[in-house]
């Protein structure tokens, strides 16, 4: 199992992208489980606790399954999965515990799907995927291209991640060491550009409840809390004509830049996420296997808040 997903829209199932061996080949692919009813926990007549039921394969893929998404907007049927060439939406019919294949498209010859993630806007009908030094975004009915963000890093773009609060902006991450803000509307240029890794950036991610804030991962073994009013949906700036000097000073915007660095990390930092539950803790896992519990610093806490 090299990846595993759950999403809030199907809480009792987990996607799984696998490698197994079947005849003395290795076979790559995807495949859905279903958890067991959520109750009190109890041991079986074994002493085992309960087990998980297969309840469909996503079959076809050319090579490794590089990640499942689960659809992002409550529809627990739709999951998506990406493979170097292929990007397919599946309709799962859990009473049936199949899945059928309702669009795909497959890239040419030479680039290759590294990444991708889902919009939450837009009525949740694009997809948005890392393609080798670019970032292509389409439309998952008619699997047509939506935007394209040619060269958006030097080399390969390793993570990518939408504003949850603003539809159009986009964060990358890649390999040559920077973080990238984007208007897919307006790709020319990025909005903004931060270099605070000395490796390639592994994850980007923004907070679910407070945009400006962003963590990052990469195998320098650090991750970074970065703030970036200026784009967010919080740009704040504007003080109230009655608020006194004391007040409107403590009213403006956190600058933009680094808020924190952690170096917890012995080892490659590949993922960082947010909590979905407490917009103030995020987590973050190394190729050792650690994975690290962080909390924003209290300051700049209240300082967002207030």
């Amino acid at each position: 199992v090299h990846c595993l997903m759950c999403f809030a829209s199907a809480p009792d199932f987990l996607s799984l992208c696998v490698s197994l061996v079947e005849e003395n080949k290795l076979r790559s692919g995807a495949c859905v489980w279903r958890l067991p009813a959520r109750e009190a926990p109890s041991l079986g007549s074994s002493g085992t606790l309960p087990s998980m039921d297969e309840m469909c394969q996503l079959r076809g893929h050319d090579g490794q399954v590089k990640c499942t998404l689960w659809h992002p907007g409550g529809e627990a049927n739709r999951i998506v999965s990406l493979d170097h060439k292929n990007l397919r939406l599946w309709d799962l019919n859990i009473g049936s515990s199949s899945a059928k294949e309702v669009s795909s498209t497959t890239l040419d010859v030479r680039p290759t799907f590294n990444h991708a993630r889902w919009n939450p806007h837009l009525n949740c009908v694009q997809v948005a995927t890392a393609v080798d030094s670019s970032v292509i975004g389409w439309d998952v009915r008619s699997m047509k291209r939506t935007f394209t963000i040619d060269n958006a890093h030097g080399q390969l773009v390793r993570d990518l991640d939408f504003n949850p609060n603003r539809q159009y902006h986009l964060v990358t991450g890649g390999d040559d060491c920077l973080v990238k803000f984007w208007d897919t509307r307006n790709s020319s240029e990025p909005l903004k550009t931060c270099k605070n890794h000395s490796h390639w950036v592994w994850s980007v991610r923004y907070n679910h409840f407070h945009d400006q804030m962003i963590v990052s991962s990469s195998s320098d073994s650090r991750v970074v809390l970065l703030n970036m009013s200026s784009i967010s949906s919080e740009p704040l700036g504007q003080a109230d004509d009655e608020e006194d000097g004391e007040e409107r000073e403590a009213r403006q915007p956190i600058p933009d830049g680094v808020l924190s660095r952690y170096e917890e990390h012995e080892d490659s930092v590949y993922a960082a996420e947010w909590s979905t539950a407490d917009p103030w803790i995020f987590a973050s896992l190394s190729y050792d296997g650690r994975v690290v519990i962080n909390r924003v610093p209290r300051a700049i806490k209240y300082k967002i808040l207030l």
